[in-house]
């Protein structure tokens, strides 16, 4: 059974830094493309950043660039988003995902499920000023 699971949310002031990880169990990590996307209260989700199979490419969101990192752990089978300077507009759920096969940027930017996707439940990042 596959289990993609998020951690490290929670609640921050504006300016602070936040660490979520994503741990996959069940299936084999390398073979997906991951992603982390947010959904904020009354909005739709959108992608946070993607990351492909062996971290050869990586996607970020124009509202993150500079003060987002994404990276991965094939040997762990974790996924990590390193979030710095966070902002009130930083508040959402943030959901992980996997997409099995090479890195497509359409699945990226969709952020919607595809047939044969993994979705955490989300964690919650609430930041305060």
């Amino acid at each position: 059974q596959v289990q993609v699971v998020e951690s490290g949310g929670g609640l921050v002031q504006a300016g602070e830094s936040l660490r979520l990880s994503c741990t996959a169990s069940g299936l084999t990590f390398v073979d997906y493309t991951m992603g982390w996307f947010r959904q904020a209260p009354g909005k739709e989700r959108e992608v946070v950043s993607c990351i492909s199979r062996r971290s050869a490419t990586k996607y970020y969101a124009d509202a993150v660039k500079g003060r987002f990192t994404i990276s991965r752990d094939n040997a762990k089978n974790t996924l990590t988003l390193q979030m710095n300077s966070l902002e009130l507009e930083d508040t959402a759920i943030y959901y992980c995902a996997a997409h099995r096969g090479k890195y497509d940027e359409r699945w990226c930017r969709a952020a919607n499920p595809t047939s044969g996707d993994y979705w955490g439940q989300g964690t919650q990042v609430t930041v305060s000023s």
